[in-house]
């Protein structure tokens, strides 16, 4: 059971990649701790669609359609989020796409769009919303980065560099940021039962969810409640001594 009291309940939450996946899951999961919550992504009708679910459970949220790699958009959707739910205090960016390409494959234009949405957007998330949090002195920042910055993996430099940067920028934030109230850290998972997993999986290849789970010392993919519920306690008031740091959701396993 969260410690929070029902003030801290009530801070306003975006969530980049809301639709689908680990962002749908902290959007619910902080949601269900009665944060309001604007969910961001660029599908539209399926961000929507998960804001009208959670608000039928009685949450108190939007769906907004967001190009996060797009500073314009993402500037836009930060201000309406302000105007209907109130002043930013936590950001949870999990907006990302991964392409697969042997390194001497990859294309500028598959290297510069990978870039553009998992690190500029994690920028651009942060630094539109970043005002509520230094005025109000207090604030969350978790970005979700991915295990494979950390050991490296074939056919996906460009993911991998993009993922690595953003555990660097969280870094960096969490030193400048921390002394103002405002924590920030960043969870990379290993495999975890998305659909984005799913659509990369290739049977009997590294990409295999139950090869890898096997390969896991818990013996199982992770799942997304797994990361929301670590994504949550990050933005607690009890996680206030924990800043800059990489927490690792990934069953015990590393490459």
């Amino acid at each position: 059971m969260s410690t929070e009291n029902s003030t801290a309940a009530e801070r306003v939450a975006i969530v980049s990649g809301a639709a689908s996946g680990i962002g749908r899951a902290i959007a619910g999961e902080l949601a269900g701790r009665n944060h309001p919550v604007a969910l961001l992504d660029r599908s539209g009708d399926a961000v929507r669609a998960a804001a009208d679910e959670l608000a039928n459970d009685g949450a108190r949220v939007i769906g907004l359609e967001v190009d996060v790699s797009d500073r314009a958009s993402v500037d836009a959707a930060v201000e309406k989020a302000r105007a209907e739910l109130g002043p930013i205090s936590i950001i949870v960016t999990s907006a990302g796409i991964q392409e697969s390409a042997p390194f001497g494959e990859i294309t500028a234009e598959s290297w510069q769009r990978t870039l553009d949405v998992n690190l500029t957007g994690t920028f651009n998330t942060i630094q539109s919303a970043l005002p509520d949090l230094l005025e109000a002195g207090w604030g969350r920042i978790v970005t979700i980065s991915s295990s494979s910055a950390q050991s490296g993996a074939p056919d996906r430099a460009h993911y991998v560099a993009s993922k690595g940067g953003v555990i660097a920028l969280t870094k960096a934030l969490a030193f400048e940021l921390s002394p103002k109230g405002i924590t920030a850290n960043t969870i990379p998972p290993s495999i975890i039962d998305t659909p984005m997993a799913r659509a990369e999986e290739q049977p009997g290849q590294l990409i295999d969810l139950d090869v890898l789970a096997n390969m896991t010392p818990v013996r199982r993919t992770g799942t997304p409640h797994d990361v929301a519920a670590a994504a949550a306690f990050l933005c607690t008031d009890d996680a206030g001594f924990i800043t800059g740091q990489a927490i690792g959701v990934n069953g015990g396993w590393y490459l």
